[in-house]
């Protein structure tokens, strides 16, 4: 089941850098994780199911080379993203 319309818009008006921002890293990131802790909550409940388990460690790794990329090219945006969706930096 794809983001709740409500759930993605707010993302993208919450991490947006201008107005008509959907593709900048940190919109993407914070779509990524919000859809990962949406499919770790459905994982909770359905254990056995391996095509859901699949998307989300390939979500996982997307979000993971997305914040490499963003580390790589902006430090202070990096810190700024990671602090706000709380997420554990490597250092």
């Amino acid at each position: 089941m794809p983001l709740a319309k409500e759930v993605k818009t707010q993302a993208i008006t919450d991490f947006s850098r201008h107005d008509g921002d959907t593709g900048s890293a940190d919109v993407q990131i914070a779509i990524m994780t919000r859809r990962i802790q949406q499919l770790t909550e459905h994982l909770r409940s359905n254990k056995h199911d391996q095509s859901c388990r699949r998307g989300l460690l390939r979500l996982v790794g997307q979000r993971r080379r997305m914040l490499a990329y963003l580390r790589k090219s902006d430090y202070p945006r990096y810190l700024a993203v990671t602090e706000k969706l709380s997420l554990r930096r490597t250092k």
